[in-house]
C-alpha cells in the first residue's frame, strides 16, 4: 500500500522531494498573496507543482511517471502548504497595509479595529 501511496519510491526519497516541493509551494503561496491574486490560483499552481514533483521523482529516483494516487498525495500536500502560506501572508499584509482598519486576530486572520 505504501508503494502505491508514494508512487513506488522509498520513504526517504519521498520526504526529500516532498520537503523541496513544500518549500516551493510555500514560496508560491506567499507570492500569490503578495500580488493580491485570488486563492483559487493556489489550486492551479499546486497541480502544476504536483506534476513537477512526479517528474522530479521519475527522473531522479526512477519512480513511475503515471501514478494517480501518488499524484493526488503530492498535489494535496503541496496545495495545503500553499494555501496556508497564502492565508498567513494575506493576513499579515492586511494588518500591515491597513493598520487604521484592521488588527490581527490570530496568525490566519484579521478583524476590524474597534474604536
Amino acid at each position: 500500500m505504501t508503494a502505491q501511496l508514494l508512487g513506488s519510491v522509498s520513504w526517504t526519497e519521498f520526504f526529500g522531494s516532498f520537503v523541496l516541493f513544500m518549500w516551493a509551494g510555500f514560496m508560491t503561496g506567499q507570492a500569490i498573496a503578495q500580488t493580491w491574486r485570488p486563492w483559487q490560483n493556489c489550486l492551479l499552481y499546486g497541480a502544476l507543482l504536483g506534476v513537477g514533483m512526479r517528474l522530479f521523482e521519475h527522473m531522479l529516483f526512477a519512480a513511475p511517471l503515471v501514478s494517480g494516487l501518488g499524484f493526488i498525495v503530492d498535489t494535496a500536500g503541496i496545495t495545503a502548504v500553499m494555501l496556508l502560506a497564502y492565508r498567513i501572508t494575506l493576513a499579515r499584509k492586511m494588518v500591515r497595509q491597513y493598520p487604521w482598519l484592521y488588527e490581527p486576530a490570530g496568525i490566519l486572520s484579521w478583524r476590524d479595529k474597534s474604536p
